[in-house]
């Protein structure tokens, strides 16, 4: 019976225009989803748009029940929309009115779930604790690296690792350009996964080690410091200093700690069609429960909120956050006027091989990793965050920028949803989701968790407490597919000139 077949695209909200095909549809088929049949015009690649009526040139189009742009000539019932067809509506700076909102659920800090966390000094929990050599400057990178070498070998299986966090900037930089690079360094030195850190300066460098620790707010009994060329052996200090932080760090044991406790990053690349509808929203319903608990998660890029941003703005804790999300999203748009880049450059073509056409509709499918939590602190590029609640963080959509910015930011965990996959690591454990089950398969070293189930099936509600259940068990050590492959970049946000 017609009844019984599986679907064969989806309407993810009431008010769409378009459905994501589930498999590749040719021209005389039709796609069926719920109550709608449609006739198949053009072929119709997998995770592709179908048109659900017809549209008139000028249109606009919803997707998520909000437009993703408009029609740039007729399109039939059941013709392929994409590129073709489809084009931005993006512009420039926008003015927002602010209206407040009911309050969300209240937060439950003592929620029931906990994981096996480290609790620092200042009352900050980590999911690992790691010895971190951060160089100050790209010149003594080698020497960070060649110092964990030497490190690790003698730590071996006293701490739960030893890794160099290196990047070619810190010298040639002026202004706001080195202010970023040392904040960001600052906030990476006061991580909660560091038990103990190593700085490395080479000492005739802009970011002066002095002032890189002045601006860090450290545990002294946690941290060490030199610049290499004040010293004979600079691998033999920091194998030395190294050695001695780790009998501080051999001390530390893990302890229940509640949910509120845990900081998530929230992380999307290489999206296809099915991240906005499998993965994205999987990662909300942990986030909205999180920030319920009283926890904190994290979303970035924020040219990937372009067209998306007055969802996260309705959901302001107050006017001062409402009207710091405006003044984030123009600033980063005359960031690319100021570069003569239209801003809505994006998506990439690994996006639009998957199916996705406009920004709009990238930003409407990654915001739902925010879920429905409240939204308590905008942050900029740096700086950590203060409070529980969702926090919004400036940073480019870059993968390797903005899953540095997040670490730097406090979160303990990044959760990184993938329709393609990459490899990629970052400071903090790095768990990856892949939006579709085809990905999960083909790269189980890279894949966590598979949330295209969802597609076949599976409950929502199901699939979240396994997500949940995970995210738990790395936050109290278990090792992600990341950490298994020796993955772990960290990228610094260059937005000056160089001397």
């Amino acid at each position: 019976m017609a009844g019984s077949l599986p679907p064969d695209a989806l309407r993810v909200h009431p008010q769409d225009d378009v459905l994501v095909a589930l498999r590749d549809l040719q021209p005389g088929e039709t796609a069926r989803s719920g109550s709608d049949a449609i006739g198949v015009r053009t072929p119709v690649p997998r995770g592709h748009k179908i048109a659900a009526a017809a549209l008139a040139a000028g249109s606009l189009v919803r997707k998520y029940g909000w437009p993703i742009g408009r029609a740039t000539r007729d399109i039939a019932q059941g013709e392929h929309v994409h590129t073709h067809n489809l084009a931005t509506t993006l512009t420039g700076r926008c003015d927002y009115a602010y209206t407040p909102h009911a309050a969300l659920a209240a937060a439950d800090p003592a929620g029931p779930r906990t994981f096996l966390g480290y609790r620092r000094r200042d009352g900050r929990v980590g999911t690992r604790n790691e010895l971190w050599i951060v160089c100050t400057v790209g010149c003594v990178a080698r020497t960070a690296r060649r110092i964990a070498a030497g490190a690790a070998e003698r730590l071996r299986g006293k701490i739960d690792g030893v890794y160099a966090l290196t990047h070619p900037f810190g010298c040639s930089q002026l202004g706001d350009d080195l202010a970023h690079t040392r904040r960001l360094l600052a906030s990476l030195l006061a991580h909660p996964n560091a038990g103990g850190v190593l700085v490395v300066g080479l000492g005739c460098e802009n970011n002066q080690l002095a002032a890189l620790l002045a601006a860090a707010e450290l545990d002294p009994e946690r941290v060490r410091a030199f610049n290499a060329q004040a010293v004979g052996d600079e691998i033999e200090e920091g194998v030395r200093a190294l050695e001695e932080l780790a009998e501080r760090l051999a001390r530390d044991r893990r302890e229940p700690r509640p949910l509120s406790d845990l900081v998530l990053g929230l992380k999307c690349g290489g999206s296809d069609a099915f991240s906005g509808v499998t993965a994205n929203p999987l990662v909300g319903r942990i986030s909205t429960e999180l920030a319920r608990a009283g926890g904190t998660p994290i979303l970035t890029e924020i040219p990937e909120i372009f067209g998306a941003e007055q969802l996260l703005m309705a959901r302001a804790a107050d006017r001062s956050v409402f009207e710091a999300v405006g003044t984030l999203v123009n600033d980063f748009k005359h960031y690319f006027a100021a570069a003569g880049q239209p801003v809505s450059e994006n998506p990439s073509p690994g996006n639009q091989a998957g199916g996705i056409t406009t920004l709009e509709e990238k930003s409407l499918g990654a915001v739902q990793k925010a879920g429905e939590a409240r939204l308590t602190q905008v942050l900029r590029y740096g700086e950590r965050v203060r409070r529980p609640g969702l926090a919004l963080l400036e940073a480019p959509g870059n993968d390797a920028v903005s899953g540095t910015a997040l670490s730097a930011a406090g979160a303990t965990l990044l959760l990184f949803t993938t329709g393609r996959g990459t490899p990629l690591g970052f400071a903090a454990p790095t768990l990856k989701i892949a939006s579709n089950s085809a990905l999960a398969q083909a790269k189980p070293r890279w894949i966590d968790f598979d949330a295209g189930t969802l597609l076949a099936g599976a409950a929502m509600e199901e699939r979240s407490r396994a997500l949940l259940d995970l995210i738990l068990a790395t936050a109290s050590g278990q090792p992600t597919c990341a950490e298994r492959n020796g993955e772990r970049e960290l990228a610094i946000w260059k937005t000056g000139v160089t001397l």
